[in-house]
């Protein structure tokens, strides 16, 4: 494994105060530059909440209650991995000469594609002239833009009224002949001598069962005080499933030609997420923004492709450091596989991080060894590493957490990786272990990080931030 630069420091302290509530504040904490407090010129900025935003809960339980909606994300995930992998085995077989059935390559190809599913933040938008507000369920690890539309034969409970497209005088449908209609994962046209007149008809299934099926079409968007015409979305009419009841739709904001930033052909876009307790406002800004590969922390890395998987956003990771160890791991552990395996991921949708289980173990091993404080055993949370407070007496000493990137070593501050509860008596590592081959960099430890993505360039840039004065 090639040498990489380990933290200075091997640990910092976090005062906790017990007879109130468990805070988590670095001694040496990364620093929080503020970009600029002023609105960007030539920025469309939308405003995003968590799903939980409102609800009576510690930070504990939100990041139990995100565990439990990625749970069939992951799962999904896992499937997607060995599906591609089985395909890829099967086309060096055909390459080889060997010889498939026919019904086989039939099925595969009526079957709709399966994607990631819902996400953990909402956007508030704006669709149709008049403009209809509804929130949407931002995604990077899908591409489709939709929502239930009116005549609807099967729609959930939605937070909104649903949208009658005969009411908005810019709503068009899509012909089967359009560039989306093409690059659609999974669509069909009506045949005979109606031609197309009913449009591109659509079906979009998600990694928790739900689906969306519809008519393509286009539709003036307002995203704050953005107005956006002829905008390509699902008008969904008959959508099933549990995963979307608390919003009214999806924006994918992944990699693929339907998502959001591909339509606006926008190549640059990023996000801000305050801590998953905080009650403030995240955001979401779409256009470039200013110095952020020169502002002070930032940490600037290649954004991979993977052809298997080309909707998502892979990191190139190398490594890992606690408490300035580096864990020894083997050099491929995070390395993207020619058959579309293993890599890591950033996701917005994923509440924590999941790391290769054969890394996380060795992660977990040296973070426990170098913790003063018992294990707590009683997997009463939910995650793998818990430590008793019972003996705290005030401040603990917790390692830092480090990311080797290929271009810079991204320090995470403690609070995006240890989350305290008083009531239950522990601090937990807000990670976990993927056995996937996958690696998923979660939303906890994006907290408080500028998140740029430049696809231009194909990098991406974390800049320490205090997201509420972007």
């Amino acid at each position: 494994m090639s040498k990489l630069k380990s933290s200075s420091s091997s640990s910092m302290l976090l005062p906790l105060l017990i007879s109130f509530l468990l805070l988590i504040v670095p001694t040496f904490s990364t620093s929080r530059k503020v970009l600029d407090e002023n609105h960007h010129e030539g920025i469309i900025r939308v405003n995003l909440r968590h799903v939980d935003s409102g609800k009576n809960l510690t930070k504990l339980e939100r990041v139990q209650h995100g565990m439990k909606r990625a749970k069939s994300r992951l799962q999904w995930l896992n499937a997607m991995v060995t599906k591609k992998q089985s395909q890829f085995s099967k086309s060096e077989e055909l390459d080889s000469g060997s010889e498939s059935s026919e019904s086989e390559s039939s099925s595969s190809q009526i079957q709709s594609p399966i994607h990631v599913g819902n996400g953990e933040y909402l956007m508030e938008l704006a669709i149709g002239t008049p403009p209809k507000s509804y929130p949407a369920i931002l995604d990077t690890g899908s591409d489709l833009i939709w929502t239930q539309c009116q005549p609807c034969s099967q729609c959930y409970k939605q937070p909104t009224p649903i949208f009658d497209p005969k009411k908005s005088s810019s709503f068009s449908k899509l012909s089967c002949g359009s560039n989306l209609c093409n690059v659609l994962p999974s669509s069909s046209c009506s045949s005979g001598g109606g031609g197309d007149s009913d449009g591109c008809q659509y079906m979009y299934s998600y990694g928790d069962y739900s689906v969306t099926q519809g008519v393509l079409a286009t539709e003036t968007f307002t995203f704050g005080s953005s107005k956006i015409k002829s905008i390509g979305f699902g008008c969904g009419e008959d959508n099933q499933g549990s995963g979307f009841e608390q919003a009214s739709g999806l924006v994918g904001l992944g990699r693929g030609p339907l998502s959001l930033v591909s339509q606006l052909k926008e190549p640059k876009f990023s996000y801000c997420l305050q801590s998953i307790d905080d009650r403030k406002n995240s955001v979401l800004l779409l256009g470039s923004l200013p110095k952020t590969k020169n502002a002070k922390g930032a940490v600037t890395t290649p954004l991979l492709k993977n052809p298997m998987q080309p909707s998502f956003y892979f990191l190139d990771l190398q490594g890992i450091s606690v408490g300035g160890t580096q864990l020894s791991i083997e050099e491929s552990t995070f390395e993207l596989g020619d058959n579309g395996s293993g890599g890591m991921i950033i996701d917005s949708g994923t509440t924590i991080t999941y790391i290769e289980e054969n890394a996380f173990d060795a992660l977990k091993k040296e973070f426990v060894s170098q913790m003063d404080l018992p294990v707590d055993n009683s997997g009463s949370t939910g995650l793998d590493v818990c430590f008793s407070l019972e003996s705290a007496s005030g401040r603990i000493e917790v390692p830092k957490l480090v990311f080797h990137f290929r271009g810079g070593d991204l320090e995470l501050p403690a609070e995006n990786y240890m989350i305290g509860d008083v009531n239950l008596g522990v601090a937990c590592l807000a990670m976990g272990s993927s056995s996937t081959g996958m690696s998923i960099f979660g939303n906890v430890q994006q907290q408080n990080l500028l998140v740029n993505h430049d696809l231009q360039k194909e990098t991406i840039t974390f800049v320490p931030t205090q997201c509420d004065r972007v």
